[in-house]
C-alpha cells in the first residue's frame, strides 16, 4: 500500500515549469563578448554544447520536485494479520498390521490410507496435527506439530513391519488420548483408521475410548475393508508371493462404540472413493471459523525522497559554479 499523508503539498508541484523556466532563462542571458563574424558561434552552437547550460536548471526543477513530494510524507503500509480464534489439535491414528496390505483397495489398503491422509493433512490451516502408528503395539510417529509437510512426510514413511504385528486397537487410542490430555485446544479430535479386530494390548478399545470422553476428545472411527473376502498378499516359498482370499474381519460394533462414547461418527470405507468421500466429510465436520483482524501500519518514505531532491541541488549548484559555469 502506497499513499500521501500529506496530498494537499502536491498542489505545489504546478510551481515547478517555473522554477525550470527561471532557470533556462538565467542561462539564455546575453554574453559580453563579441565576434567579428557568426560563423565560429553557429558551429559552436551545434551539438550536446546547446544542451549542457540546460542541465543546471532541469537539475533544479526535479530537486524542488522532490522537495515538494517529500513534503506531502510519501508512506508505505505493509499489512499484518492476527487470528483471534484457536485451531483444532488432531491425532490421526493409523493401522500398520500386515492385513493393511490386502489389496481391496488400490494399490492396498495402507497406500490407499497414507495418500488420503496426507491429503488430509495438507488441507488444514491453523490446525495441530499429530500421527500414530500401531499394530501389536503403538507408537507416537509425530507430535502435535503445525509443521504439516513433516506429517506428511513421516505418513509416507509407514509400513507394514515398523512394529510387532497384531492389532492393539485400545493402545493406539490410548496412546492418542495421552497425546492430547495436554492440549489447551478448544477442540480435540481423534481419527482412528483400522481394517481388523483388537487382539493385543493392555488396554482395550473401549477403556480407551473412556478415557477419551473423560478428556472431552471426539473420536472419528474407520474401518477400512471390503465386504467378504480380500485379497491378500501371501510369501509363498515356492511360488513367491501370491494373493489369497481371506476373510475380512472388522469389529464394527466396537468402532460404532467408540464413536458413540466420545461424540463421534463411526465410517466405512470399502474402495478408495468411499475412504476419500469419508475424510473429506470430516474435514467439514471439524472446520472452525477463524475470526481475521487486519492492521496496517505506515512507514514514512520521504527521507529516502528528501535525500535525493537535495543531492540534485548540491549537483546543480555544483555544475553551475564548476563545468557549466558561465563567463560574464
Amino acid at each position: 500500500m502506497f499513499r500521501f499523508e500529506d496530498p494537499w503539498v502536491l498542489g505545489l508541484l504546478a510551481i515547478v515549469p517555473l522554477t525550470y523556466w527561471l532557470g533556462a532563462r538565467g542561462e539564455r542571458r546575453t554574453g559580453a563578448l563579441r565576434f567579428s563574424a557568426l560563423d565560429m558561434a553557429r558551429q559552436a552552437g551545434n551539438g550536446i554544447s546547446v544542451w549542457l547550460p540546460r542541465v543546471p536548471a532541469l537539475l533544479g526543477a526535479v530537486s524542488v520536485t522532490a522537495v515538494i513530494v517529500a513534503l506531502a510524507r510519501p508512506q508505505t503500509g505493509i499489512t499484518s494479520e492476527t487470528l483471534l480464534t484457536e485451531g483444532i489439535d488432531i491425532i490421526m491414528v493409523m493401522d500398520v498390521s500386515s492385513s493393511m496390505l490386502a489389496e481391496d483397495l488400490e494399490p492396498n489398503r495402507l497406500q490407499a490410507a497414507k495418500g488420503v491422509a496426507a491429503d488430509f493433512v495438507g488441507g488444514r490451516r491453523n490446525d495441530r496435527i499429530g500421527l500414530v502408528a500401531f499394530a501389536g503395539e503403538a507408537f507416537t510417529q509425530a507430535p502435535l506439530t503445525l509443521d504439516y509437510s513433516v506429517v506428511q512426510s513421516l505418513i509416507g514413511e509407514l509400513q507394514v513391519g515398523i512394529i510387532e504385528d497384531g492389532t492393539a486397537v485400545g493402545m493406539g487410542l490410548g496412546t492418542a488420548v495421552k497425546r492430547l490430555q495436554a492440549s489447551d485446544a478448544e477442540s480435540k479430535v481423534v481419527i482412528l483408521l483400522t481394517d481388523g479386530r483388537s487382539n493385543r494390548g493392555e488396554i482395550g478399545p473401549v477403556t480407551a475410548a473412556r478415557m477419551a470422553q473423560a478428556l472431552g476428545v471426539r473420536v472419528y472411527t474407520v474401518g477400512v475393508g471390503t465386504r467378504g473376502n480380500a485379497p491378500v498378499p501371501i510369501a509363498d516359498p515356492l511360488v513367491g508371493t501370491r494373493l489369497v482370499p481371506m476373510p475380512v474381519d472388522i469389529d464394527e460394533p466396537t468402532l460404532q462404540e467408540i464413536a458413540e462414547l466420545t461424540g463421534g461418527r463411526y465410517f466405512r470405507a470399502t474402495d478408495n472413493e468411499s475412504l476419500t468421500s469419508i475424510y473429506e466429510e470430516i474435514d467439514q465436520l471439524e472446520r472452525t471459523e477463524i475470526e481475521v483482524e487486519n492492521f496496517m501500519q505506515y512507514a514514512e518514505r520521504f527521507p529516502v525522497v528528501l535525500a535525493f531532491g537535495l543531492l540534485l541541488l548540491l549537483m546543480e549548484v555544483g555544475l553551475a559554479q564548476t563545468v557549466l559555469r558561465k563567463l560574464p
